[in-house]
Order: C-alpha cells, then sequence, then structure tokens
C-alpha cells in the first residue's frame, strides 16, 4: 500500500515537472495580454515616428521613435514580458521630459511585431534596435542609454555585454530585474529541481559582470513577483559606476508611488558627467 502511493507520488511529481518543462514558454511570455495596440504617443501629447525593423533572422518588428527637442541623449527601452509598447506611454513621457528621445520597440510575438516570442530572439530585437539607431539614425553609441524593465531587464544586459568595449553605451538602467530565470524559478518553486528544467537563461547577473558601463537598479521591497534581493543581487554585480533605488509598491506599482523620488534619482545618474555617477549601497 505504501509503496503504492509513493510510486503514485513520484509519478505525479515527475508528471508536473515534464509539464513545467513543456510549458516554459507560456509561463515567461504573455504577448496575448493586451495584444492590440490600445493607444499611441500622440495621444499621450508626444510626437512620434512609427518604426519597421527586421531582425537578424529575417523577422519584422515594430516601434516607436520618440523625439526630445535637443536631446540629451536617447533611450532604447526594452519592456517587460506583458503587453506591448502601448502600455508605457508614461514612461516615453518621462524620458522626454528628462529631455531624451526613445526608441521603443515590441519583441517579436508583441504587438505589431511578427513571429514568436524566443530568448535568443529577444536578444536579437534588441540588436535590431541598437543597429536602427546606430546605424539607420546614426546616433553615437554613448549618448545611448539602455533601459529594461523585468524581463527587458536581462535584455537590455544583454545588449550592454555585447557593447562593453568598443562602441558602448552611455549607461545601462534596470527596472524590477531578475538575476536569472533558473534562480526566479527556484524562487517559485523550490520543491522541483527547476535548474535542471529550465530551458531559458536570461543571466542578468551575468551580464552585468561582463560589462563596466554605469549601472542604475531600481527594485521595490514589495514586489511580489520578482523577490527584492534579485535587484540587490544584480547592484552586487554591477562592476561600473552604479547606483541603487529603493521603490515601493508592487511589481508593476513601483514607478507610480515613487514617481517623483525615481525621476529625480534618475535623472541625476544620467546627467552626471561618464563616469561620475554616485556608487551607493542598497539599504
Amino acid at each position: 500500500m505504501i509503496g503504492s502511493l509513493l510510486g503514485i507520488a513520484a509519478m505525479t511529481y515527475a508528471g508536473f515537472a515534464l509539464l513545467l518543462y513543456l510549458l516554459q514558454p507560456g509561463l515567461i511570455y504573455y504577448p496575448e495580454i493586451g495584444r492590440e495596440i490600445a493607444a499611441t504617443p500622440r495621444q499621450a501629447g508626444l510626437p512620434y515616428e512609427d518604426v519597421k525593423l527586421t531582425a537578424a533572422d529575417g523577422v519584422a518588428l515594430h516601434g516607436w521613435f520618440v523625439p526630445a527637442s535637443n536631446p540629451r541623449g536617447t533611450v532604447l527601452f526594452l519592456h517587460g514580458n506583458a503587453g506591448n509598447i502601448s502600455h508605457r506611454l508614461d514612461s516615453l513621457g518621462m524620458f522626454q521630459r528628462l529631455g531624451y528621445s526613445t526608441l521603443i520597440v515590441d519583441y517579436r510575438g508583441y504587438g505589431n511585431s511578427a513571429g514568436k516570442p524566443t530568448e535568443q530572439g529577444t536578444y536579437l530585437d534588441a540588436a535590431a534596435a541598437w543597429d536602427y539607431l546606430t546605424q539607420t539614425r546614426n546616433i553615437p553609441a554613448a549618448s545611448i542609454v539602455l533601459f529594461g524593465e523585468s524581463l527587458g531587464g536581462a535584455v537590455a544586459a544583454w545588449l550592454a555585454s555585447r557593447h562593453s568595449e568598443h562602441g558602448s553605451p552611455a549607461a545601462l538602467v534596470i527596472s524590477s530585474g531578475f538575476t536569472s530565470v533558473p534562480d526566479l524559478a527556484a524562487d517559485i518553486y523550490p520543491w522541483l529541481p527547476v535548474r535542471w528544467l529550465s530551458r531559458f537563461s536570461y543571466d542578468t547577473r551575468a551580464y552585468l559582470a561582463a560589462t563596466t558601463v554605469p549601472v542604475f537598479i531600481a527594485h521595490s521591497p514589495g514586489d511580489e513577483i520578482i523577490p527584492f534581493r534579485h535587484g540587490r543581487a544584480l547592484y552586487e554585480a554591477a562592476q561600473g559606476p552604479k547606483r541603487f533605488l529603493e521603490l515601493n509598491g508592487g511589481h508593476n506599482e513601483g514607478f507610480i508611488f515613487v514617481r517623483e523620488s525615481w525621476v529625480q534619482a534618475l535623472a541625476e545618474f544620467l546627467n552626471a558627467p561618464a563616469g561620475r555617477q554616485a556608487s551607493i549601497m542598497p539599504k
């Protein structure tokens, strides 16, 4: 009897592990949440240009370029794993008020971009956006700020690590980021061997260790999706000048609850002379 129960338990455990392995893409990417473009920057009072890109593997991508008058630089905005570019209009407005133009692009499978999201695909999408700025628009790499939220933090860190020596960006900003997918999965499923099962890496911590660009990390202790310790670990992994900002609120609310201090701290960091950004440890 006991042996039968143990056998059933083992089969259930193995079945759940297999299910988790097979369903991973659906647990990481949520392009179906708000797939339709809900609004444009013009409806938020922002000028913009529709941008169509092609990734290295031929996938067609869609984005917006929101210009600023006499810009201090340009932000390459890499968003999180749900929604699309139309759900980030507040952030586009914030960067324009700070004096920065912004390019925001939907990953493959999101918004009006073609294809299906994959880890390598998101990297190719980010690379296409970088090439558009540096080659098509002839914007100097040293005036480009990489901004990544949540999943986008890993993609932005990857891009920074690819350009850390020659033609490096001005700075890397990560909000509510994670150290890696296996690390985060281990927090969510501590009773499963998720590090063996994971088909995704998104090793933000390793990418940070491979770049020396100035890094700004923002995270909230109240983040209910990505634990605060991930933000602290990312800060510790950063090699160059760096700053940590403690947010308030949940994963998708942090900027709402700390709006003014967030804008001020980010402006101070971005506008500091190269290499002069303050190095401030998290509390």
